[in-house]
Formats: C-alpha cells, sequence, structure tokens
C-alpha cells in the first residue's frame, strides 16, 4: 500500500468511525457559499465563527467533520475545535464528502 492509499485509508476509516457515531457535519464556508450547496442536515457555522461556538457545539456531545470548499478552512475549524477539548476532524471539501457519503 502506497503513502496516499495509506492516507486516504486512515481518513475514510475514521470518517466512517465518526459517522457511526452519529457525527455532526459543520459546514465553515461562507453563507453564500452554503446557500449555493451543501449536504443535507450539515450545520453551517462560519469558519471565523467556530471559536464563539465551541461551548454550544461540546454540548452536542457528538464528534464533529467540519468541511468547507477544498479543506483548508475545515482543517483551521477542526484545529480549533480539537483544543477546545471537542473530537473534531476535517472532513475536507463538502461535496467531495458527500459523494462519498452516496457511494
Amino acid at each position: 500500500m502506497g503513502l496516499f492509499s495509506s492516507f486516504f485509508g486512515k481518513k475514510q476509516r475514521k470518517l466512517d468511525d465518526f459517522f457511526s457515531r452519529d457525527a455532526v457535519i459543520i459546514d465553515v464556508r461562507s453563507k453564500a457559499e452554503y446557500d449555493s450547496g451543501a449536504i443535507p442536515g450539515s450545520k453551517h457555522i462560519p469558519v471565523q465563527n467556530i471559536a464563539a461556538q465551541a461551548t454550544t457545539i461540546k454540548k452536542w456531545n457528538k464528534p464533529v467533520i467540519c468541511v468547507c470548499a477544498s479543506g483548508g478552512r475545515s482543517a483551521t475549524a477542526a484545529a480549533v475545535l480539537r483544543s477546545k477539548g471537542i473530537e473534531a476532524i476535517n472532513g475536507g471539501g463538502w461535496l467531495s464528502l458527500y459523494k462519498k457519503m452516496n457511494t
């Protein structure tokens, strides 16, 4: 198994684990981006508001998968949430994750 397949295999197992535990998907894109298309049932919290919403998110008591357009902002959001004691991962681009969920 190559380096990339090893990495993506681990990420897929982590995503599968989170989904099996009823994870919440948080889309951290702008309102305009979110309104143009998003994963059904996802919650919209722009990346700049993540830290301020951490207390509320923590009360959900669920793992969190952060998504954005390509993975950059969601990586930042997931790191902020982890620093606040919330189990969170970067789900990458929302469309890519959505396609994986529906295959």
